[in-house]
């Protein structure tokens, strides 16, 4: 069973090792933070109120972590990253269940009209993962990143509250009848 919880001070530890680990960190902009970088980053989004983070749950067990940012902007659109940093989780649809659960939290409880991301351009998980739950393609950036060594290319890509709406039930249904989300 997947479910979000609100970030609390205590998970700057699962939040670090997971950036740390090497198949999160492939899809990340920049290089893994060092400990006190990452301590600075994860106090200064605790206190932004332009930001909102939860830890992914499976089962009762911190696996992944997802945030917004740009909660505060008056044209009600937030910028979102998501990443399941437990090995043993990936591939099995926590990531799948946490966007729905995500989604939700982003249209009902901030009245967002619009949820986007940048994604790196080959990767292809996630871009299909958030192309399932009704993201749409709205730009390709090129040489946008810079990553061990060599510039990456970056996808833009929103889902706007209205098209939630629409896709909502059914990917639902299909969490629920899976056994990820709650009934």
């Amino acid at each position: 069973m997947i479910e979000l919880r609100n970030l609390q001070d205590e998970d700057v530890e699962h939040t670090f090792r997971w950036r740390s680990e090497p198949e999160v960190d492939r899809w990340m902009y920049g290089a893994p933070p060092s400990r006190e970088e990452h301590g600075r980053w994860f106090e200064h989004f605790r206190t932004d109120p332009d930001a909102k983070g939860w830890i992914i749950l499976q089962d009762g067990t911190p696996v992944g972590s997802l945030t917004l940012v740009g909660l505060t902007n008056k044209l009600r659109r937030a910028k979102w990253g998501w990443y399941i940093g437990d090995a043993d989780a990936r591939g099995r649809g926590a990531g799948r269940a946490a966007q729905a659960l995500g989604l939700d939290l982003a249209f009902r409880d901030f009245d967002l009209q619009k949820v986007w991301s940048e994604v790196l351009a080959d990767n292809d998980t996630a871009l299909r993962a958030q192309a399932a739950a009704g993201f749409r393609r709205e730009g390709y950036l090129r040489r946008h990143a810079y990553k061990h060594g060599s510039y990456r290319d970056v996808v833009l890509l929103a889902i706007l509250v209205e098209e939630w709406q629409v896709r909502r039930e059914a990917v639902v249904k299909d969490l629920r009848t899976s056994g990820l989300i709650a009934a």
